[in-house]
């Protein structure tokens, strides 16, 4: 079965994106947060307008080429202008995961109420491949509900002091455990599967 998991890049104090994020703005002032994704001399085998650092290139087309889904909040959605009516991955379909109608949807996205239908609508879209978690209240909202296999924290090197946390209040603790940790140029690469 696909496995469920979640990957941001993410601040030292926990940010996903800094001040003023929001429709129109997109990250606010937490753009650094993904200087890595242009700032070496390899280019991404997924993704072909990355050029990562060797190091980060290997741990990012890992992750990016097992992606069949993507579930994404309405928040990450709104931020980023709908995803211009496709997906944050290039060869995978977005379910967005809200309770509102979102008329605007296209061939390549899917609305679904809650996590656990989103999730599955997700696992049927992946063709076997893998679901990619995007957000915060998406990983918490999998995390409440015992579906999160693996999270991928790509940790830069920066405090941002505000915007909006990755990690949202649980109802207990989540016990992870390291698979490996990769340091490269501008980011420390944490991937943890979930005990």
């Amino acid at each position: 079965m696909s496995k469920v998991f979640g990957a941001h890049a993410v601040s030292v104090d926990g940010y996903i994106t800094g001040r003023g994020a929001g429709p129109g703005h997109g990250l606010g002032d937490g753009g650094t947060l993904f200087d890595w994704y242009t700032d070496g001399d390899t280019q991404s085998r997924v993704f072909d307008f990355f050029k990562l650092s060797a190091p980060s290139a290997r741990v990012f087309d890992a992750f990016a080429g097992r992606v069949g889904a993507v579930v994404a909040g309405r928040n990450t959605y709104e931020d980023s202008d709908h995803f211009g009516g496709g997906s944050p991955h290039p060869d995978a379909p977005l379910v967005l995961l809200s309770h509102r109608p979102a008329p605007e949807l296209t061939e390549r996205q899917t609305l679904a109420g809650n996590i656990e239908d989103a999730i599955a609508a997700a696992r049927e879209a992946a063709g076997g491949k893998d679901v990619g978690l995007m957000g915060g209240g998406v990983l918490t909202s999998a995390l409440k509900a015992g579906l999160v296999d693996e999270i991928v924290l790509h940790q830069v090197p920066v405090l941002l002091g505000a915007g909006r946390p990755f990690f949202q209040e649980l109802p207990e603790h989540v016990r992870l455990r390291l698979v490996e940790a990769v340091a490269a140029p501008g980011v420390t690469h944490l991937h943890y599967a979930v005990a």
